[in-house]
């Protein structure tokens, strides 16, 4: 599933992105894989977690796996699943108790806290929780000092105003980070080309890009943009690929 404005479409199953997805080809045009389970009502965390273990098979690059987390014996199947990180979200700000739980267990470097920003009438933001479905109500800015200084390894900052828009990142929401930020951002939403990553990177605030619509929609995109960022002098590492090494892809 794929969301614009956090409004769900549908864009294939796990059968279409194998058949459609080498992950032993595309993992090196990515650093981190982020999968989420975005399910409305009650979550199959077995089917999810049966998902997640056949894409953890063909993929060597670090992935962060979230959705619904809400127990210690989650975080864990999907860890054993194949993840390497959990994202949590509205634990965040109903549940800290829960946060200090799962980094005591797993340690900091291994939450992810994912963080959905919207604009409001009068131009400032709102955090939204539960899939966007609940405002919080309250201005950002401290919510997320806190967050940044104790609690998690990486914010992952996602625009619900430019979720799947493809029209660029929403810039101006880094300015509710707090002028320290102790821990990597991850910043989403509204990647429509490589342009689009190249402007989030330029930022000094934001430690990594994340793009679902070149993963989804542009053919070779991911490819076509990472070398795009290499090129002009983005720190990125570069493998070779299986065709540059003279090896076959499967598939």
């Amino acid at each position: 599933m794929l969301s614009r404005n956090f409004r769900l479409q549908r864009v294939g199953n796990l059968e279409w992105l194998q058949r459609n997805y080498n992950f032993s080809h595309i993992a090196f045009f990515i650093d981190e894989l982020i999968v989420l389970d975005v399910t409305r009502g009650v979550r199959d965390t077995l089917a999810f977690c049966e998902t997640l273990k056949s894409l953890a098979a063909g993929c060597f690059v670090p992935i962060t796996a979230g959705g619904g987390v809400r127990t210690i014996d989650h975080a864990r199947q999907l860890l054993r699943s194949g993840a390497d990180k959990i994202a949590v979200n509205t634990p965040l700000f109903e549940r800290p108790e829960f946060v200090r739980e799962l980094v005591a267990e797993f340690g900091q470097q291994c939450i992810v806290g994912s963080v959905d920003l919207k604009r409001n009438r009068e131009g400032g933001y709102q955090i939204f929780i539960e899939s966007g479905s609940q405002s919080l109500g309250d201005e950002p800015a401290s919510a997320l000092s806190w967050l940044t200084q104790e609690w998690v390894g990486e914010v992952y900052l996602n625009s619900i105003d430019q979720d799947g828009t493809g029209q660029g990142y929403d810039l101006a929401m880094l300015n509710q980070l707090p002028s320290r930020c102790s821990v990597p951002v991850i910043l989403a939403g509204g990647v429509g080309n490589g342009t689009h990553l190249a402007k989030g990177f330029a930022d000094p605030r934001v430690d990594a890009v994340a793009t679902a619509h070149l993963f989804n929609f542009v053919g070779n995109g991911l490819e076509c943009a990472r070398e795009s960022l290499v090129k002009q002098g983005a720190s990125l590492a570069v493998w070779p690929t299986l065709v540059d090494l003279g090896l076959k892809p499967n598939g």
